[in-house]
């Protein structure tokens, strides 16, 4: 298989290497194995009702898609290069920005992301699609790799048959760790499925109780006493009556009419009521410890971790994105740009986090005076200039005992005016050679 029109076999005869206990991942080879987790639960209760853990990946999403990618040779970037024109418009229905958001949102969601390269009649990948993961599924191999890959929808199976050894890999499959699964990865979305069930649940509790005039019901108590017992017609009329006319938003602080024996006893706000906010919260503080996104970022109170949002920011793309952003591109690298001979590198130049904590870094490495003006430029990331191993100190710091070395004996009369300001008796003063 070739890619960009360069041959992606490398290094010639493929050298078999086998792990040891591959072969005893494998129960059925051939067969496909299917995962055990509910993937349209995660994605129904998860990313489509929750607002929390919605806004948690589409935040990752958004900000691995925000930063720029280059394709080098060295030290060398092409301004123009297959590979930076495929992953510019990786497809028809999609730029750049637009499929990274569904590849790490998959990823999120799922814990798997599968990505199909298109070679169209050559072998150059024209084209690269994200596959939804409930739909696929890993065949495989007896020595413990995947053998083909499956993909189901309407009916219609597609096969996609690989070769991880000989580098014939139609399908990639990125997927984050999963201590109790060979073949499928696993999802913060899962790690947090308890806290975004408790969220869910507190804001529908919350909006029964809008839906309840702002408060819990309280009883009608009928006085049998006034006319003998409540007949289930009466009954029935005022539960109806309650339901259209005294229930809701709209409905609050409407009068009720009752009939003669019957009184309204209002209930007060029990303390888990009153609590459900700060519960509500909570659950939300912890859906975005799942996704590693600091709850600050979505003004959520209640959090102390950051002292204001520029640090909750600047670790947001430390902790989270950087690392998810670096391995992608080192799956891309092994995928695409390897076979191409080229590197793809980030460009974080234009993050306004990372810009910031550079700027401090800059600022500082300016004020020192340890350091020679190569080993500053070395450290911002520039190369050495002439003359530059020398150390230069800010003016009127120099080192003790040489303070008058370049300048030779001091005039008498300047050094008697030295003295007066150091507060010395010129009777005590030497001269300084």
């Amino acid at each position: 298989m070739k890619v960009f029109g360069l041959n992606i076999t490398r290094g010639g005869p493929v050298e078999a290497k086998e792990s040891a206990v591959g072969g005893s991942m494998v129960v059925s080879p051939g067969q496909p194995v299917w995962t055990s987790r509910d993937y349209a639960a995660f994605a129904k209760e998860g990313y489509q009702t929750n607002v929390v853990a919605n806004r948690c990946i589409s935040s990752i999403a958004e900000a691995i898609a925000s930063v720029p990618l280059g394709i080098f040779k060295g030290d060398t970037e092409f301004a123009n290069h297959p590979l930076k024109e495929l992953l510019a418009k990786p497809n028809p229905q999609q730029n750049y920005s637009e499929y990274v958001q569904a590849v790490v949102s998959y990823l999120l969601i799922s814990g798997n992301s599968y990505q199909e390269g298109v070679t169209a009649t050559g072998p150059e990948v024209k084209e690269l699609y994200p596959l939804r993961p409930d739909r696929m599924k890993v065949v495989p191999a007896a020595n413990g790799l995947p053998k083909a890959y499956t993909y189901e929808v309407a009916g219609k199976t597609t096969t996609w048959d690989v070769d991880y050894l000989a580098d014939v890999i139609p399908i990639w499959h990125m997927k984050l760790f999963n201590p109790a699964d060979d073949w499928y990865g696993l999802a913060p979305i899962e790690a947090g499925a308890y806290a975004i069930d408790v969220h869910t649940e507190c804001m529908k509790h919350i909006q029964a109780l809008l839906q309840n005039s702002g408060s819990p019901s309280g009883a009608l108590v009928y006085d049998d006493k006034a006319g003998g017992p409540l007949g289930d017609e009466s009954f029935n009329r005022l539960k109806t009556e309650l339901q259209d006319h005294h229930q809701g938003a709209a409905n609050a602080g409407r009068p009720m009419l009752l009939d003669g024996g019957v009184s309204w006893t209002p209930m007060g706000l029990s303390p888990a009521d009153l609590e459900i906010v700060e519960t509500k919260n909570a659950a939300a503080r912890d859906i975005c410890l799942a996704f590693g996104v600091p709850p600050l970022l979505l003004g959520i109170g209640g959090d102390n971790t950051y002292a204001n949002y520029s640090e909750a920011r600047l670790a947001f793309w430390e902790d989270t994105v950087i690392p998810l952003l670096n391995q992608i591109i080192g799956d891309w690298q092994t995928w695409l740009a390897d076979p191409a001979g080229v590197t793809i590198k980030p460009d974080f130049d234009e993050i306004p986090a990372i810009v910031e904590r550079r700027a401090v870094k800059w600022k500082s490495l300016q004020e020192s005076d340890v350091l020679t003006i190569n080993e500053k430029r070395k450290a911002m990331g520039y190369e050495d200039i002439k003359d530059g191993d020398v150390v230069y100190i800010k003016m009127g710091v120099v080192p003790l005992g040489s303070e008058f070395d370049s300048a030779g004996p001091i005039d008498p009369v300047d050094q008697k005016a030295i003295a007066l300001i150091a507060g010395y008796e010129t009777a005590n003063i030497v001269n300084i050679k």
